[in-house]
């Protein structure tokens, strides 16, 4: 499993075009990804879930990657975050 924190710059947070391209970027993955905002959970295929949490920008997040192929995947959520999610 590989864990890691985010800080969310994009501005207007983890509102729904963010969370889409995040869900399909998680679901094209083999591996188990959640996102963790405090005591809140989110299944990363969950476009619903993730919108539940109510990330705003400079919130931190902790993203966890379970599966056989977390390296790639984690790497790829972080340049997704690291370019605001610009598609």
């Amino acid at each position: 499993m590989i864990q890691f924190e985010v800080t969310v710059t994009v501005e207007g947070g983890l509102h729904a075009r963010p969370a889409a391209l995040f869900v399909s970027r998680a679901s094209q993955s083999n591996s188990k990804i959640t996102l963790n905002k405090g005591e809140k959970k989110a299944d990363g295929r969950s476009i619903l879930g993730i919108m539940t949490l109510g990330v705003t920008q400079g919130d931190h997040l902790t993203i966890q990657v379970d599966g056989s192929d977390e390296e790639r995947v984690a790497a790829e959520i972080q340049e997704l975050f690291r370019q605001e999610f610009a598609s």
